[in-house]
């Protein structure tokens, strides 16, 4: 249930210009915000008795986290009070629209540093709040530069299936000279498994058949990056 206010309370305009939200942004940045002040932004509005900083200070209390806010599906998330359809299709737009400007900012910058923060910030946005597991590949051609990026098997949440040859059909589609493999843990625990490394060995040895390199394996967990290639576990 959310918690009701007295009606002076709920006005943001009588609050200190720098604690209400969007002049907080404005005078100190984006990043000085909590996520509590970020989604009233988004939210725009409160409802009758609960101004918007409460309503998202409760709606983040009922989910979890901004994470699982974003993630929730068109059911849960419009099942929430001082949400619905609009919400949620202005924030799915708000989502997609950030994927496609970090897309555009590695295909402009390039990825020949495979630990750049362009290539781990699009990696993020692309998976970090997948529910299951996700195994996927950026395709790069022969300056390094990003052909196409492809989500190609799905699993559970403990596991992948993943098919070289699967691979090796994809590189050869998109013309590809070499490949960052990535996959999320959904646990959220930013580290290889035997699993992980026996896979990306077989992968390895698979494209090396067709003069592909593999660059980097990147594992996505919440808001961390692990590298294959940082912690030298390429073969």
């Amino acid at each position: 249930m959310l918690k009701e206010f007295p009606s002076k309370q709920s006005v943001l305009k009588d609050w200190p210009e720098l604690e209400r939200p969007r002049e907080k942004l404005i005078h100190l940045g984006s990043s000085s915000l909590s996520d509590a002040e970020l989604l009233a932004i988004f939210l725009r509005t409160g409802v009758k008795g609960c101004h918007v900083v409460d309503l998202a200070r409760e709606l983040l209390s009922n989910f979890g986290s901004l994470g699982a806010i974003f993630s929730a599906n068109q059911e849960d998330f419009c099942a929430k009070h001082g949400l619905g359809i609009a919400k949620y299709v202005q924030l799915q737009a708000c989502l997609e629209m950030s994927k496609r400007f970090l897309a555009e900012a590695l295909k402009q910058q390039g990825c020949t540093l495979t630990s750049s923060k362009a290539t781990r910030d699009y990696l993020l946005s692309e998976l970090r709040f997948e529910e299951r597991e996700v195994f996927a590949v950026l395709f790069l051609d022969n300056q390094h530069q990003v052909l196409t990026f492809e989500r190609l098997f799905f699993g559970t949440l403990d596991a992948a299936a993943v098919y070289p040859r699967v691979v090796v059909e994809r590189a050869l589609k998109h013309h590809a000279a070499a490949v960052i493999l990535t996959h999320n843990h959904p646990s959220g625990i930013a580290e290889a498994s035997i699993a992980d490394k026996q896979i990306t060995n077989k992968l390895s040895q698979a494209l090396q058949l067709i003069d592909v390199m593999v660059l980097d394996h990147i594992i996505v967990a919440g808001n961390q990056c692990y590298s294959f290639a940082e912690h030298n576990e390429l073969s």
